[in-house]
């Protein structure tokens, strides 16, 4: 079996990479990987091992077709995690959301009809559905998104929809919560809460801090996408949903209490545009076809990832973002 992971070498890309060569998959512990990563500012060679030797590492765009054409000859699958994925960074500039999200999305699965690739797997979002006051969504419900993050990811959703019902390829979409955990670079609300605590700085807290998201580990999703992989319907859509759903006031007051710091290190800021207010979802599907269980508890994942920031200060400490607006994003 030979894989082509894009955005492998981000945080969660790499965690699944990470895993699979570890043989943390059964049935593929000889499978080859081929990394493709542009490298961007939240991406890292050091996040994968390099010189492990079913990895193969290739740096480049998922929107060069004519690198890809070189690249994909030879893989049974794509798995593609490769996305600009932060809602503060797309408010700002949008452009780069709309060609990595969009144009990379069509580029690769034209590039994989070509290459005669039948099996691809796209990585997306709860974020797609927009909003919900009450209820769950499932994977019928319809795609309304609100930032320009959101709209770009359900685009690239809509195309890989599209290939499947145009040439049947053998596409699946996954949707997932909020994830967390290990090498996840400092701008998203954990890891940048957590590392501005651990260095004596205060942490914004958009709004009233009442918006509600679900949470998932990181390795219960790559889990989940695995499963997908190896056994997901063509064309069917799998929502992954969290083992929490928490206000963001309530998730900063764990982050303060694993660091050992008060509330007056919260610094109130003006809500961001176009902001959810609340995400849920239902994933009966996937564990119902798949046989997919979450493994690992909120509380004890967070005080884990906490403890793995704070072991691991020279990873986050040379790669501490430039700032884009307050940087509380919380998806």
């Amino acid at each position: 079996m030979r894989l082509l992971v894009t955005g492998g070498a981000g945080f969660i890309g790499s965690h699944y990479v990470r895993t699979m060569l570890g043989g943390g998959y059964r049935g593929y512990e000889n499978a080859e990987i081929t990394v493709l990563d542009k490298l961007t500012y939240a991406g890292s060679v050091g996040n994968v091992p390099a010189d492990h030797p079913r990895l193969t590492f290739v740096h480049g765009d998922v929107c060069d077709r004519e690198l890809l054409a070189g690249v994909l000859p030879g893989h049974d699958a794509v798995v593609h995690f490769a996305a600009e994925s932060h809602v503060d960074r797309s408010v700002e500039f949008s452009d780069p959301f709309v060609t990595t999200n969009v144009v990379g999305t069509q580029a690769l699965l034209d590039s994989c009809l070509r290459a005669g690739v039948q099996r691809f797997v796209h990585i997306s979002t709860d974020e797609v559905y927009g909003s919900i006051d009450e209820g769950t969504w499932t994977e019928e419900s319809a795609l309304l998104p609100n930032s320009p993050y959101a709209a770009s990811k359900a685009a690239g959703d809509l195309l890989v929809r599209a290939f499947h019902q145009t040439h049947g390829l053998h596409t699946t979409i996954t949707r997932c919560s909020n994830n967390y955990g290990p090498y996840q670079f400092p701008e998203k609300v954990i890891p940048l809460f957590v590392t501005n605590l651990l260095e004596g700085r205060d942490v914004p807290l958009y709004g009233d801090g009442l918006n509600v998201r679900e949470w998932v580990h990181v390795d219960d999703h790559c889990r989940a996408v695995q499963l997908v992989l190896e056994s997901g319907r063509p064309g069917a859509v799998y929502n992954i949903g969290g083992t929490a759903a928490l206000t963001n006031r309530r998730l900063t007051e764990m982050l303060l209490k694993l660091c050992g710091a008060g509330w007056d290190r919260v610094t109130p800021v003006e809500d961001r545009k176009g902001h959810d207010r609340r995400y849920a979802m239902d994933d009966t599907r996937i564990r119902e076809e798949l046989g997919y269980r979450p493994l690992r508890p909120f509380e004890r994942g967070l005080a884990e990832t906490v403890r793995w920031y704070r072991d691991n200060s020279e990873w986050w400490r040379s790669g501490r973002p430039q700032a884009v607006g307050p940087r509380a994003a919380l998806g």
